[in-house]
């Protein structure tokens, strides 16, 4: 290698742009199979209601009240406020086949990964195709890791739609060949900076998909408890509004640390490449922007009494900065973070 400089390794780099194809298309069958489950999830309620009402029968005609009307709860029997379980989901073949599919894209995209980091040799995220490839690798993962403990399939449908359109983007929205940095990132802050940025990410994505099943399920129970009908009653295998908004801000908490370690160790190598730590870069802007936000919801819940769906709105906002940050100011906006790679 002249002057120290490694070889690209094309031909590596080319399989790691087929396997990152090929998880894609996996997660997109697990995300199927996924919302297979959730509709195929009706009848096995159905059939829990019938029993639910039969038993209520016999109690009532026991007591002496068997021309009292029985009347199947409709309120989260299935799931308890711990996100456990509180009925067998044996029958639940499509949700098992969607775990399976997920584990296998992880091992797919976990490949490619790597690869893309051993072809470049150095880490795999110096571009906006490498740090969302990066970004939904480590969602798919971390839930993935999560299920093993945690029942959350009920949140695969709306997880792993957000990896696979995260994957879509970087593969027919981003696609950048493997190549070398450019000079302002080649700096071991580049490893530090970015790898808790894109694991905060990461993190960030899953409490955003749990505060849209939290104001769904919020607004669900708002209709039933004004006597209208169950529309959704695959729902009902969703915790309720509150474990989820309580699950959602224990995870905020531990990416908010993530992102505010990012602000800093950015503003430190900003300081070791440019002289200043600080320069209102637009990019910088929207980071803090981002830390505010986020700031601005984890003390609102904690001692303004915010919550329900204000939190959860406040928490998707927050979101909805990170998707702005990444895709617009990354395109659109000329800086000194000007390193998309497009």
């Amino acid at each position: 290698m002249e002057n120290n400089i490694p070889t690209i390794n094309v031909a590596l780099g080319q399989y790691s742009d087929l396997f990152m194809l090929l998880a894609a298309i996996v997660y997109a069958s697990a995300f199927v199979a996924f919302a297979w489950d959730l509709a195929k999830s009706s009848k096995l309620i159905q059939e829990i209601d019938a029993a639910t009402i039969a038993t209520e029968k016999k109690v009532l005609v026991a007591a002496g009240a068997a021309d009292a009307p029985p009347a199947a709860s409709t309120e989260n029997a299935l799931v308890n406020d711990s996100m456990d379980y509180t009925v067998a989901s044996a029958k639940r073949m499509a949700a098992k086949i969607a775990v399976s599919l997920t584990w296998l894209g992880v091992l797919l995209q976990g490949f490619a990964v790597v690869a893309r980091g051993v072809a470049a040799a150095r880490v795999p995220w110096g571009n906006m195709y490498e740090f969302l490839s990066t970004g939904s690798f480590l969602v798919a993962l971390v839930f993935s890791l999560v299920l093993l403990k945690k029942d959350l399939r009920f949140m695969g449908t709306f997880v792993l739609g957000l990896v696979t359109v995260m994957l879509c983007g970087a593969t027919m929205g981003f696609p950048t060949p493997v190549a070398h940095l450019v000079p302002a990132l080649q700096s071991y802050w580049l490893i530090i900076h970015v790898s808790i940025a894109v694991l905060a990410a990461s993190l960030f994505t899953i409490t955003f998909a749990m505060n849209v099943l939290q104001l769904l399920q919020h607004a669900r129970m708002d209709s039933l408890a004004a006597g209208k009908p169950d529309k959704f009653p695959f729902m009902r295998l969703v915790p309720g509004a509150a474990p989820l908004e309580n699950f959602a801000y224990r995870i905020n908490a531990v990416a908010f640390v993530m992102w505010t370690f990012t602000v800093m160790a950015g503003a430190i190598w900003a300081e070791a490449a440019w002289g200043r730590y600080w320069g209102w870069d637009t990019k910088e802007v929207w980071s803090f922007v981002i830390w505010v936000v986020y700031a601005g919801y984890l003390h609102a819940r904690a001692t303004g009494g915010w919550t329900g769906a204000r939190s959860a709105w406040l928490s998707i906002i927050g979101y909805l900065c990170i998707v702005f940050n990444f895709t617009i100011v990354n395109i659109y906006f000329n800086g000194l973070h000007s390193y998309a790679g497009l």
